[in-house]
């Protein structure tokens, strides 16, 4: 059995979910998102954001991590500040030791949907019908979960094998 986290990047709530990934069998263990105030400076701001990830990571001790690739935005400002976000919630896990994968949004949803142009109420239907009880406690939490799920999907590929120190079949 694996934990792995899925963080779905964002400077005011960046979601987090933490899944146990055992064969092909998948249950939920939690969720949230990491908020930061919106008044604070950027860089006030980078920091709670980093705090909190680190500690739901020292909290639930995942072994692995996986995080949405940023999308362009038609606002380059909004698209900056999403990247500084990213840059967090990729430097959390790094710092943590954990091996961190990278999916764009059309492969997470292709993965847990089928479709990869999915509307975020079918990936939030579909991440309760795969996680069996799971109410994820924001939408932000949900696509979370959802990045967690594809990486649960993804993760066996040679490449991320060796990465995480296992050994190629």
């Amino acid at each position: 059995m694996i934990r792995l986290i899925g963080i779905d990047p964002g400077l005011r709530n960046t979601g987090w979910g933490i899944i146990d990934c055992d064969g092909n069998r998948l249950a939920h263990v939690a969720d949230g998102a990491v908020h930061s105030k919106s008044k604070d400076p950027l860089a006030a701001r980078l920091s709670q954001l980093y705090d909190g990830l680190a500690e739901v990571i020292a909290r639930y001790g995942p072994a692995e991590a996986a995080i949405e690739e940023t999308f362009v935005n038609v606002n380059a400002v909004s698209t900056l500040k999403l990247g500084q976000a990213r840059g967090i919630a990729l430097l959390a896990p790094a710092r943590a030791g954990l091996v961190v994968a990278e999916y764009s949004p059309n492969v997470i949803k292709k993965s847990v949907v089928g479709a990869g142009h999915a509307a975020k109420q079918q990936v939030q239907m579909m991440v309760s019908t795969i996680l069996p009880g799971c109410l994820a406690s924001s939408a932000d939490a949900a696509d979370a979960l959802a990045i967690a799920i594809c990486h649960a999907h993804h993760r066996t590929a040679p490449a991320l094998k060796l990465a995480a120190g296992e050994a190629a079949l």
